[in-house]
């Protein structure tokens, strides 16, 4: 069997993503709008009870259609399971596209017309789901949810909410000239007091003990992601704990169209 995710026939997410903004609102000199919008990650059919804020689709993303399926995604997809959460979630995005360039990402933080449309997935998802925390992923996370929050449906949300370092923190941190592992340990002590607030206000799909994280991800502190939360017919190993797709190009125009694809030599059954 090959469960997968249905897609957005009933509504109202069939309306959400027949009327989504384009390059009016999302100006393709901050956002990779050619590579179109990514709508969500996880469940549609009222049975998700976290609701997970992300920043913005990557490579990975773009391919497989849904979000937080990369390195960010599988670290998350983690964090979730130690919760006991392995199904009753659903993830959007701050932004419907991929940011170009960071200052991108900044500068439409509070962007109204952006905003108003991702209100209408958050109004969606806490209005047809029983939905008993909002964790954000990252700062662009928080102020979409703090901005949210300011809206009647937002102000009327009474469940918990953690904002939390995104999961590619430490990369980007180390990119900065921070030592990774102290950027990695800052990561994991950060989540490990999210997991503290929320173990035992959310209700888990699989009850287990909570097993705090240490100074480093472990292999087993990684989880693929689900099949059921691709499209039908992706295959396993787009779904699997090693990278496979990057952007690639000698210039910045030639990178921007270009994603690699590139099977993981131990998911090649041809070797």
């Amino acid at each position: 069997m090959h469960p997968f995710d249905p897609g957005y026939a009933q509504e109202p997410y069939a309306a959400l993503v027949r009327d989504y903004p384009g390059p009016d609102v999302y100006p393709a000199t901050d956002f990779r709008v050619e590579w179109g919008p990514i709508f969500h990650r996880g469940r549609l059919d009222g049975t998700a009870r976290v609701l997970v804020i992300g920043q913005d689709p990557a490579a990975h993303e773009a391919v497989t259609r849904r979000i937080l399926v990369g390195t960010a995604g599988r670290r998350f997809q983690g964090f979730l399971a130690k919760l006991g959460i392995d199904t009753s979630y659903v993830m959007v995005n701050t932004y419907l596209y991929s940011v170009y360039g960071q200052h991108g990402g900044n500068a439409h933080a509070k962007d109204e017309h952006i905003a108003a449309y991702r209100h209408s997935w958050l109004d969606a998802l806490v209005a047809h789901q029983p939905i008993e925390a909002v964790i954000a992923l990252g700062g662009l996370a928080d102020t979409a949810y703090q901005t949210w929050r300011q809206t009647p449906s937002g102000a009327a949300y009474s469940g918990a909410y953690q904002h939390i370092l995104h999961p590619t923190y430490p990369d980007s941190a180390a990119g900065s000239g921070t030592d990774p592992a102290v950027a990695m340990t800052k990561l994991l002590t950060n989540w490990n007091g999210a997991l503290d607030a929320l173990h035992g206000v959310v209700t888990p799909d699989t009850s287990r003990p909570l097993t705090p994280y240490g100074s480093t991800l472990t292999p087993a502190d990684l989880a693929t992601i689900p099949s059921d939360d691709l499209p039908p017919g992706l295959p396993a190993w787009m779904r699997s704990d090693e990278p496979w797709a990057s952007r690639q190009g000698t210039t910045p125009t030639e990178k921007r169209a270009t994603i690699m694809v590139q099977i993981p030599p131990d998911q090649r059954p041809f070797s």
